[in-house]
């Protein structure tokens, strides 16, 4: 089965040798995951990037039953970020057919749980400063999940600091957030 590649540019120009580069390489990730039906690649170009070498960035987001594999790598050629962007779904495709394949002991697999990765929320503001404008909004949805599904989904999004998602055990949405001293905390807040 071939993946349906679907290409977004943002202030970059998606000729045809570029277009057939992605389709290309990207049409090949169902040789590594069999299950992979689709895949989306948003490439911009940055154009007030610090560095030359951040100027592009390819970003990868392959939906799955019950999880979302999701990299993004930047690079000074367009090429050169597809490239990096790949093997990095590479990794991740690894780890995630590692984590599936190895078992839970339950016999269910997370991915038949969860659905949707978390959006980042926006950060409160210091009483100091000014408050900004909202730029973007997200949605998404929640599925259940208990605390260990959700610990792996935040690793597999690369989410460093926070993951919301809805705990199946206790059908309340919680938030999973990394500490200072590198543990994980969780809130679980009641609506007063």
């Amino acid at each position: 089965m071939t993946v349906s590649v679907t290409i977004h540019g943002r202030d970059v120009d998606i000729k045809p040798r570029l277009q057939e580069y992605v389709e290309k390489k990207v049409g090949k990730l169902d040789r590594y995951l069999a299950v992979i039906r689709e895949a989306r690649v948003d490439l911009t170009e940055v154009k007030s990037a610090r560095s030359s070498s951040d100027r592009y960035v390819a970003q990868l987001t392959i939906p799955l039953k019950g999880t979302v594999l999701r990299a993004e790598e930047r690079h000074n050629d367009v090429f050169a970020a597809v490239d990096a962007v790949l093997d990095k779904m590479n990794r991740q495709i690894e780890r995630y057919k590692g984590k599936r394949w190895r078992g839970r002991g339950d016999g269910m697999e997370a991915a038949e749980l969860a659905l949707e990765p978390e959006e980042e929320a926006p950060v409160a503001e210091a009483e100091d400063e000014v408050p900004t404008l909202v730029v973007r909004r997200k949605k998404f949805l929640l599925s259940p999940m208990n605390e260990a599904e959700a610990i792996e989904q935040m690793q597999l999004l690369s989410h460093d600091n926070f993951f919301v998602f809805f705990n199946g055990e206790t059908n309340r949405v919680n938030v999973l957030y990394r500490r200072r001293d590198g543990n994980l905390g969780l809130i679980d807040p009641d609506v007063g």
